[in-house]
């Protein structure tokens, strides 16, 4: 059998002393003066005798507290590009559960459940319906939900049906339906004011596309409407009665608020003048 001595020299040679390492006579490894672990380890290949080294227990904490720092900032990162892409405008941001006022407590309770059991509502496709009427808060609370979820690394989308249908009007049939296709991509996603939209046919056909395609892929929506929700359940219009339906079926409807927060709002920054 061949010794340490007479190891060839290269890789697995037995190397010199360092300031933090000590030689122990037992095993005649090297070992690190700090945590009295190995820095060497004892292999055989083919009746060959090499001690490589190896990291002690600290250069071990030192090295996995490396990789997650690095994964870490590559999550941020991630998150960082994900809010970017999915709040285009940056006035989304700031709609957290953390800047909340408190208008809508029992409302944010519902929306702050539907964040803690993402899991399971993404697995059953459930998502939400909020509607009430106009600045009481449906599209604040569809935010939080949104920023909630991104920074959990979950790749979300905020828009509204003006501007997707604004994207649809340009596009030929195929670019069309390679466009809300497209839209499956985010794991989520939310679109502001169902119902503000003009009721063509053209328009009509376009929002169930868009609805039908997160419908059929069992991917949850959040919609906000200042449809009243009798209406949405018996519309008189087939075309639209296609596109409640297939929400109704997957959204639960929470009614947001009746006082309009924007007027409150503006008010008191009156008088504080």
């Amino acid at each position: 059998m061949i010794t340490l001595e007479s190891q060839p020299e290269g890789l697995f040679r037995n190397p010199s002393l360092k300031v933090d390492t000590y030689l122990d006579e037992a095993t005649n490894l090297l070992y690190c003066k700090k945590c009295r672990t190995p820095r060497q380890k004892r292999i055989e290949v083919c009746g060959r005798i090499f001690t490589p080294l190896c990291l002690c227990a600290c250069l071990t904490r030192a090295e996995e507290a490396r990789e997650a720092e690095v994964k870490h900032r590559e999550f941020l990162d991630r998150v960082a590009k994900n809010r970017s892409l999915g709040l285009p405008e940056p006035e989304l941001r700031k709609h957290t559960f953390a800047n909340d006022l408190g208008f809508n407590a029992p409302q944010m309770e519902l929306a702050k459940a539907y964040v803690a059991h993402w899991e399971e509502n993404e697995r059953q496709g459930k998502g939400l319906l909020l509607w009430g009427n106009v600045g009481t808060g449906k599209s604040y609370l569809a935010g939080c939900i949104a920023n909630a979820l991104l920074d959990c690394g979950v790749p979300v989308l905020m828009t509204n049906f003006s501007r997707l249908l604004n994207r649809l009007t340009d596009f030929s049939a195929g670019d069309k339906n390679a466009y809300i296709q497209s839209l499956n991509a985010y794991r989520l996603l939310i679109v502001d004011d169902l119902g503000v939209e003009r009721g063509s046919d053209f328009v009509k056909e376009q929002v169930f596309q868009i609805v039908d395609s997160r419908y059929r892929t069992g991917l949850p929506m959040i919609i906000t409407t200042n449809l009243p929700l009798s209406r949405l359940k018996d519309p008189q219009d087939l075309a639209y009665a296609r596109i409640y339906d297939r929400l109704l079926e997957r959204c639960t409807p929470i009614l947001v608020n009746e006082r309009n927060i924007r007027m409150t709002l503006a008010g008191e920054q009156k008088r504080s003048v």
